[in-house]
């Protein structure tokens, strides 16, 4: 009995030292880019969901951004449908745009079915939904097999974010859930970066944090160290000296030009731990790294 009691005692405790950060955050706009293992584990999955929920009815306004590039591997590989990439993009051709619809519109149901059953509702949309994110076709300058590459397909890159339906959906308490597919000038179809979607829709929103769950612990110095915080200007110099390289660049990329563009913070998380976003959120500590305009 007096082992249970402490263990009330500690829960409860726990809940007064959060109180300060939801006083803070209460009306405050959340965009997390949903990706990595914590979308394929079936535990971190529920406990996503449950976490999403919790931000909502302490008053914050979760907007949900997800990707699904493993999910459309394993069935372009089904399908026997050739894919590659050119400087981290999937070359995505016509057959390849309807794969990469398909899965992610099926990824993006089961996001929204898993916060439902956590009893609070959520609208699954695209990017192309109210004209959300327009694009044009991306262009890049990469070597190939001897060649210059430009046209990548229906890959796109963004010019203009209209965050009209999230603003609709939002005031009538649902938690948006984006799939980053957008829409040209003439009604075409892009396929996106998921992180770039998220950054983009952080900056229209003026997000007051802007969070990517990743498959690592955050950003690490030369020495593998965890930085748990730094600003915009110390993360280029990181990109400049190689300490921050290959996949995490555009994460990092991404987390400045937020920052740039309005979002007050962002912050890389490692989705494999349970509860990450809490853990940033509502307490004193927080996990990860954090990123900022601008040094205190």
């Amino acid at each position: 009995m007096c082992i249970a009691m402490d263990e009330l005692i500690q829960k409860a405790d726990i809940l007064l030292e959060a109180l300060p950060f939801i006083r803070r955050f209460s009306g405050k706009t959340i965009v997390i880019k949903y990706g990595g293992h914590a979308m394929q584990d079936a535990d971190l999955k529920q406990h996503f969901a449950e976490d999403i929920v919790l931000l909502k009815y302490v008053g914050m306004k979760p907007v949900i951004v997800h990707g699904g590039g493993p999910q459309i591997g394993q069935l372009l590989k089904r399908l026997d449908i050739p894919s590659h990439f050119v400087r981290g993009m999937r070359v995505t051709n016509a057959p390849t745009m309807e794969v990469v619809e398909m899965v992610l519109n099926r990824v993006n149901k089961e996001i929204v079915t898993l916060i439902n059953g956590q009893g609070n509702p959520a609208v699954g949309i695209t990017g192309k939904d109210g004209e959300l994110v327009v694009a044009r076709k991306m262009l890049v300058d990469a070597e190939e097999n001897g060649r210059t590459v430009q046209d990548i397909g229906c890959v796109g890159e963004i010019i203009g974010v209209n965050p009209r339906v999230i603003h609709a959906l939002t005031a009538q308490d649902f938690i948006p859930v984006i799939a980053p597919i957008g829409i040209g000038l003439a009604g075409e179809t892009y396929n996106i970066n998921a992180d770039l979607v998220a950054g983009k829709i952080a900056e229209a929103l003026q997000a007051e944090k802007f969070i990517l769950l990743t498959d690592v612990a955050g950003i690490k110095d030369k020495d593998d160290n965890l930085l748990p915080t730094l600003t915009a200007a110390e993360a280029e110099v990181l990109i400049e000296e190689g300490v921050i390289h290959a996949g995490m660049i555009p994460k990092v990329e991404c987390c400045i030009a937020a920052l740039h563009g309005g979002a007050q913070k962002a912050h890389i998380l490692d989705g494999r731990v349970r509860h990450a976003i809490l853990l940033e959120i509502l307490t004193k500590t927080g996990i990860g790294t954090e990123v900022v305009r601008r040094a205190a």
